[in-house]
């Protein structure tokens, strides 16, 4: 089910830890937010707030 980013919590170089969460995304009037899968360092932020976005799309870029 297609959503709209609403919120961005995270910016490009800041370090995040494993659960922190990124961003949000509002879909049929429900927020859900995404979260770190690890700890890492962010490279580059895909989307901006108001980016309709699909399952699968790419949203954020971890440094190797």
């Amino acid at each position: 089910m297609p959503g709209i980013v609403s919120r961005i919590s995270a910016a490009k170089g800041q370090s995040v830890k494993k659960g922190d969460t990124l961003l949000a995304i509002e879909a049929m009037k429900m927020e859900t937010a995404v979260t770190a899968e690890r700890n890492g360092i962010i490279a580059e932020l895909v989307v901006t707030i108001g980016t309709q976005v699909n399952a699968k799309d790419l949203l954020i870029v971890f440094e190797d």
